[in-house]
């Protein structure tokens, strides 16, 4: 089926269409989720919300870009809107303390589980690091990061995907490499044999 029959048959709300959207959609939005937010619980959480915004949105999706470009920006944002969400209930719970007024800090991070299909890695320490490390970057630099690195996007769909121009996801990813590698350099260090 030609995806403009399918986005038709999606905002006249066939519920085929949304099932096989769901089919051909699910694990790569929880794939994307997953390296922005690796907790598999809240990666899920996530996802959902995602697909709810497609559903809810559908109908005001013009394309200007491909379905897959739109959920993935989509799924990009949600994930970006969940992380600031957590650290501003991390910069809450903090202020409590420190005005004495302390309430229990979810003391879970969800940089704690570390089963990305896509990266495997032999010491879930170092995973953590680096994935704290990746969460450290300033937001234009962790969402191109991620995207490339994790999720394994080509440049050009990181280009549909976020509305850069190339050169400028070339620079940006240029200096997230090179910020990882100031902050990783302590560690690695500290690592050889």
């Amino acid at each position: 089926m030609r995806e403009d029959n399918f986005i038709k048959q999606l905002q006249a709300g066939k519920q085929a269409a949304f099932s096989k959207l769901l089919d051909d959609y699910q694990q790569k939005v929880f794939g994307t989720c997953i390296s922005f937010i690796p907790n598999k619980e809240d990666a899920e959480d996530v996802a959902q919300e995602v697909f709810l915004e497609v559903f809810k949105s559908i109908a005001k999706f013009k394309g200007n870009s491909k379905l897959s470009t739109w959920i993935y920006r989509i799924a990009t944002n949600k994930c970006l809107e969940f992380i600031r969400k957590k650290n501003t209930k991390k910069r809450f719970a903090f202020m409590q303390t420190i005005l004495g007024n302390e309430i229990p800090i979810d003391k879970t991070s969800y940089f704690t589980e570390f089963n990305h299909p896509g990266i495997l890695l032999e010491n879930n320490e170092k995973s953590e690091i680096i994935f704290k490390a990746i969460n450290t970057l300033p937001e234009s630099q962790r969402v191109i990061f991620t995207l490339a690195k994790i999720d394994g996007k080509s440049y050009q769909e990181i280009v549909e995907i976020t509305g850069k121009s190339l050169s400028s996801v070339e620079s940006v990813m240029f200096r997230a490499k090179k910020n990882l590698q100031e902050k990783l350099e302590n560690f690695y260090k500290k690592d050889i044999f």
